[in-house]
């Protein structure tokens, strides 16, 4: 590859650590997104006239960005600052109608889409009914299963956290009709490919695989969830003419734009443009392909090493998380060896997570078994 070629350019980018393997809890920033960073703060410490309308450009810039890759409308695409806030805005949003509707998600899914469910339903908004589904998988068959009259929406996360199992969001939508599809996107958007325009709800965090930085994300609506929707979080920046300050409640804006709650940090969206953009530059499939070689590679180098696999290896349902325990060793044992020779990973009561990005290197997986053997 050339210096010219964007993937060159792309891998080029990063700098973590060579056992850095823990993307699916925090994404080490590319040098596009601190420099970003860096430059939007110098401006705004020597600010002057016109220096906050500019910075604010950044927000048009990352929204645009998302629509492109997620495939919704510019105006159905909101900027969030995390992913739980976005969680709990669709949550409070799920009408209520004539009568309370019930909304079904995995008792084994990540925290973050349970509690703001759980508030929801304890406000009256919502049923909540949390199903047991086999290997926490949230399957097409399963859900159809479980769908009732009064089934409104359906939350489930795109990339599973602990196994890394990637659900079949076309499936789902097939089987649900008209109600509505939440999907927490953050552990594969960008990095998979997957058909995010069949979600009604969309919600992605920035500070992880798309290697954004914290205080980074966005909120992506369907036709179908902005016409039934009601956001009751909404703050003053998500009603029409914000900026006339007549004390009274305006109404709320069209789009995506009602669930603005207030302005969020220009700096963060300049963060978040650059590495929207820096994903654009390569495409999701091409790093979506680089990641499956870099998870076959890991696999195959565990393989002597006797482990029980967590995670799905099947091509359509795997993404960049390969769980694994080994007999005789506890997992947390396992983890502070690991951390000890330089390796960054994730430890939970069952497995240790290892999560790797197209970044990642030959060194880094050598570094895994090396260290498990306790000659590096």
């Amino acid at each position: 590859m050339t210096p010219s070629d964007p993937q060159a350019a792309y891998l080029a980018q990063f700098s973590e650590t060579t056992g850095y393997l823990d993307f699916a809890r925090y994404g080490p920033p590319s040098q596009a997104v601190v420099a970003a960073s860096a430059a939007a703060m110098q401006s705004g410490a020597t600010a002057g006239p016109g220096t906050v309308d500019d910075l604010m450009d950044a927000t048009d810039r990352a929204t645009r960005a998302a629509a492109r890759l997620s495939g919704f409308a510019t105006s159905s695409v909101t900027l969030i600052p995390n992913t739980s806030t976005g969680l709990f805005q669709a949550a409070f949003a799920i009408p209520p109608g004539p009568a309370v509707g019930e909304v079904l998600v995995s008792g084994g899914d990540f925290p973050a889409n349970h509690y703001p469910l759980a508030r929801a339903a304890q406000s009256g908004r919502i049923r909540l009914r949390v199903l047991a589904p086999p290997g926490g998988r949230m399957t097409p068959d399963v859900i159809a299963a479980e769908l009732r009259p009064d089934t409104t929406a359906v939350s489930v996360s795109a990339v599973d956290f602990a196994t890394g199992y990637r659900a079949d969001l076309a499936g789902i939508r097939d089987v649900l009709g008209e109600r509505l599809l939440i999907v927490d996107g953050i552990q594969g958007f960008g990095v998979t490919t997957q058909p995010w325009e069949v979600c009604d709800i969309l919600v992605v965090g920035g500070q992880k695989w798309l290697r954004a930085g914290w205080g980074t994300g966005f909120l992506a609506l369907s036709d179908r969830a902005l016409e039934q929707v009601d956001p009751l979080l909404s703050g003053w920046t998500g009603a029409v003419d914000p900026t006339h300050y007549d004390g009274l409640i305006h109404p709320q804006a069209g789009g995506a734009a009602r669930f603005s709650l207030t302005n969020l940090s220009p700096v963060d969206h300049a963060a978040f443009a650059a590495a929207l953009e820096l994903v654009e530059s390569v495409g999701p499939a091409w790093i979506e392909q680089r990641i499956g070689e870099r998870l076959d590679a890991l696999h195959e180098a565990l393989l002597p090493l006797g482990p029980t696999i967590r995670s799905s290896l099947d091509p359509a349902h795997r993404a960049g998380i390969l769980s694994f325990a080994l007999p005789d060793h506890q997992p947390a044992q396992l983890g502070k060896r690991l951390a000890a020779g330089g390796v960054t990973a994730t430890v939970h009561a069952s497995a240790v997570r290892l999560s790797v990005h197209a970044t990642t290197t030959d060194a880094a997986i050598d570094a895994v078994t090396a260290t498990i053997r306790g000659t590096w």
